[in-house]
């Protein structure tokens, strides 16, 4: 009897550990996922975004892997030749220490979901 309640205290500690554990949390990021469409621009040293509906203009992050890789496939004599994309994405504050703190802000795109050199008529053209 007296092993069990000595025991009880540090049972409780796992359980309270191991429920603690259980849970996921949903990420900040996640959370602020957003579909964006507009014109993106890539070359050796600028990696552009420029939002067609509301006007800024941002640095671009791939955490996807496939944006930059989708750009490459159209093989453009000359960088910087803007496409039009549809990504999923989150915005972030741009580093001051790197060439992205021109911009205000940085955009991680996590999905790419379209991309065409033709651009359509509206806001983007």
């Amino acid at each position: 009897m007296n092993i069990s309640i000595k025991s009880l205290p540090l049972l409780m500690l796992c359980s309270i550990v191991i429920l603690a554990c259980n849970t996921k949390p949903v990420s900040v990021e996640k959370k602020n996922i957003r579909v964006i469409k507009g014109l993106y621009s890539y070359g050796p040293e600028i990696k552009s975004f420029t939002d067609c509906e509301e006007g800024n203009e941002y640095w671009v992050a791939d955490s996807a892997k496939t944006l930059e890789l989708a750009y490459n496939n159209f093989n453009f004599e000359k960088p910087y030749e803007p496409v039009y994309i549809e990504v999923e994405c989150h915005i972030i504050k741009s580093d001051s220490l790197i060439i992205a703190a021109d911009f205000d802000s940085t955009m991680v795109v996590t999905k790419l979901l379209k991309i065409t050199k033709e651009i359509p008529d509206g806001p983007c053209n």
